[in-house]
């Protein structure tokens, strides 16, 4: 399978540079295929194909993933998809095209005239969960794919996340200008970034308000509160406000370097029994992007740790088991491990 994964890099490239980025990004990213080609060991490789595989299984003829509360769910959905597109597939292109592809008209279907992406008649906790991964995915396909009504529904949904934006410069759980969270900016501020960078028009006062209220919660300890008016730091949304920064153009900044600190002391260690972090998947999510994009020594002392956690947690059935849904923490675990193969535009340094 390494051959396979290492000969999709040209197709990785060629993604990028239809999706707008310069070529020179592109050629400079080719760089990490070597890294990919050492830390993606063949125990890697193999879990991740037993990961894609367990997520083709579950694949609905009309694109949808999740079961129990969360079947259907655009969230999940717009995860798979970009599960197998990190392994280098696009809409229709690729060993896992048909099921991006698949992924691609349940979430275009699901998305209504004022741009709000959500499957009708199914329960959501937070629906702007949902919107903002979807949105993240629409605009990760947007220039591989030649549908006529992705960039009318892409614009539709990146217009309505820059509408509800509150006044402290965050989003919650409702498309309405009300409270806000980190955990949900996290979401609308990459769906934001991958737009932009597919060519979207995104409001630069909308991404410094974000800057701002992303600043704003962080404590003194380096880690993010969930809400402006206070509380305590956690894993999760730390990962996330550290790579809300970064998503949003901050690149070096004294936020960047507390946050970083702060998130060190959760690496995983070899031998070393700890309770499950809450949202481990969620959270090993943002972690993984927050080291890749440090890079140095924080990757590569992070990359391995998750990686050789997440194979001795999977099943035997390929699956990783979480309180969400066997889908959801199965893509999640597929695009941590595959975070070296560097082929999704939004993961690009």
């Amino acid at each position: 399978m390494r051959t396979a994964r290492l000969s999709l890099r040209t197709l990785c490239i060629a993604a990028v540079l239809a999706a707008g980025l310069p070529a020179a990004a592109a050629e400079a990213d080719a760089d990490p295929e070597r890294t990919a080609a050492r830390m993606i060991t063949p125990e890697a490789d193999q879990s991740i194909e037993r990961g894609i595989a367990f997520l083709i299984s579950r694949q609905r003829d009309d694109g949808s993933l999740g079961s129990a509360a969360y079947r259907g769910n655009v969230a999940v959905a717009a995860l798979g998809g970009m599960a197998w597109m990190a392994g280098g597939s696009t809409p229709g292109r690729g060993p896992h095209g048909a099921q991006v592809s698949l992924c691609l008209d349940y979430l275009l279907a699901n998305t209504d005239q004022s741009g709000f992406i959500s499957a009708h008649g199914r329960t959501s906790h937070g629906p702007m969960y949902g919107h903002g991964f979807a949105t993240l995915f629409l605009a990760e396909c947007y220039g591989m794919s030649k549908r006529p009504e992705l960039r009318e529904k892409l614009a539709a949904a990146v217009e309505l996340i820059v509408n509800t934006q509150n006044h402290e410069g965050g989003w919650r759980y409702y498309p309405q200008r009300l409270d806000a969270d980190i955990s949900v900016t996290i979401c609308q501020v990459m769906a934001l970034r991958a737009a932009k960078n597919a060519g979207v028009h995104v409001p630069k006062e909308t991404i410094d308000r974000c800057i701002q209220y992303v600043k704003q919660s962080q404590n003194d300890d380096g880690g993010f509160r969930y809400m402006l008016p206070g509380g305590e730091s956690s894993f999760a949304r730390s990962a996330a406000g550290v790579v809300a920064l970064y998503s949003a153009g901050v690149y070096e900044s004294p936020e960047i370097t507390k946050g970083l600190k702060y998130l060190v002391q959760y690496c995983p260690e070899p031998g070393v029994q700890r309770r499950e972090l809450p949202y481990y998947y969620y959270g090993h999510y943002y972690a993984v992007q927050a080291m890749w994009h440090a890079g140095g020594e924080d990757w590569s002392r992070w990359y391995p740790a998750v990686r050789d956690e997440l194979i001795a947690k999977q099943q035997p059935d390929g699956s990783w088991q979480s309180s969400m849904c066997l889908e959801y923490s199965t893509a999640m675990a597929c695009i941590v491990l595959q975070m070296p193969d560097n082929c999704l535009p939004i993961f690009q340094r």
